[in-house]
């Protein structure tokens, strides 16, 4: 596994920010990471960098313990905050930082203008950061991100301040990047990003996980179906389970087990209704953050 953490705690003083979390990120995975502020996503995160040491349980990173040097040099890091020096220029910026993270000369002078292309920020290698928007900002501190070619990228709210285009040429090269072997742990929340963009996906919440699984899995109803009927079409009496009328002709039915819809249209196909539309409901991930969210305020 690219990430390991059992048990892990955090606390400070006494509160706990960490209340034993467990999880697991395989290579070459998009791993969401989802909850309220004061879930615990940040201290996790900055735990597998190594910027916070644990109160107790154990974290690995590339097999390793985290906090390794030999493990930060195959990471890229954006966090949501970053402040990016504005005397620079696009180009000399990602230099600096290449320089300091041991890239050699050569390849940042290939890896570069690679970067600011696939970014969207060609044309622009002239003007001062200062002059960059809060969305080119967020395309250039993920462009230094992926400067040394790492391994696993670690990204807080990579899409925030992008505007729609922007946000899907970032996506693609997201998956891009995983289609070429990197793992990704990914905070946000821009839910519908995320559910385009994850494998799977975990939610915090009190710095414990509530829900963790594959995206598919989290919102697949199995339960709940959408029948339409022909215009005119009367919905029978006598069907063996109960539906609530959407609008003229629509309605959904909710069943014990998927296997029962054959039951169900056998009743309406007896009945002379004609249906004209079946589909299996399919729920979002807000849907589910906000179920996890009511209960969290519940508590």
């Amino acid at each position: 596994m690219v990430v390991r953490v059992e048990n892990l705690v955090k606390r400070y003083g006494a509160k706990a920010a960490l209340g034993g979390v467990s999880l697991e990120v395989a290579p070459g995975e998009i791993f969401g990471l989802l909850g309220q502020n004061g879930a615990g996503k940040t201290t996790l995160v900055k735990v597998l960098l190594g910027l916070v040491a644990p109160t107790d349980g154990k974290a690995w990173l590339l097999d390793e313990p985290v906090g390794k040097a030999r493990v930060r040099e195959r990471i890229g890091y954006l966090p949501e905050d970053h402040r990016l020096p504005e005397y620079h220029t696009g180009p000399s910026l990602l230099d600096f930082y290449g320089a300091m993270q041991g890239v050699p000369r050569p390849v940042r002078r290939q890896r570069i203008p690679e970067l600011m292309a696939r970014l969207g920020l060609s044309g622009r290698e002239r003007l001062k950061v200062r002059g960059y928007s809060k969305g080119m900002k967020q395309r250039l501190g993920l462009a230094q991100a992926l400067l040394a070619d790492p391994r696993v990228l670690f990204l807080d709210e990579p899409t925030d301040g992008v505007d729609p285009v922007g946000r899907r040429q970032i996506r693609d090269l997201l998956l891009a990047e995983r289609a070429r072997g990197v793992t990704l742990f990914v905070n946000s929340h821009l839910l519908s990003e995320m559910e385009q963009l994850c494998d799977r996906v975990a939610i915090l919440k009190g710095g414990r996980i509530a829900v963790t699984g594959a995206v598919g899995d989290l919102t697949r109803h199995a339960d709940r179906w959408r029948i339409d009927l022909a215009p005119g079409d009367e919905w029978p009496a006598g069907l063996p389970v109960a539906a609530r009328p959407i609008s003229p002709g629509r309605h959904e039915v909710e069943l014990a087990d998927a296997g029962e819809i054959d039951a169900v249209l056998r009743v309406l196909l007896d009945a002379g209704a004609r249906v004209r539309h079946l589909e299996r409901c399919r729920g979002t991930l807000e849907d589910l953050y906000l179920d996890v969210a009511g209960e969290a305020r519940h508590e």
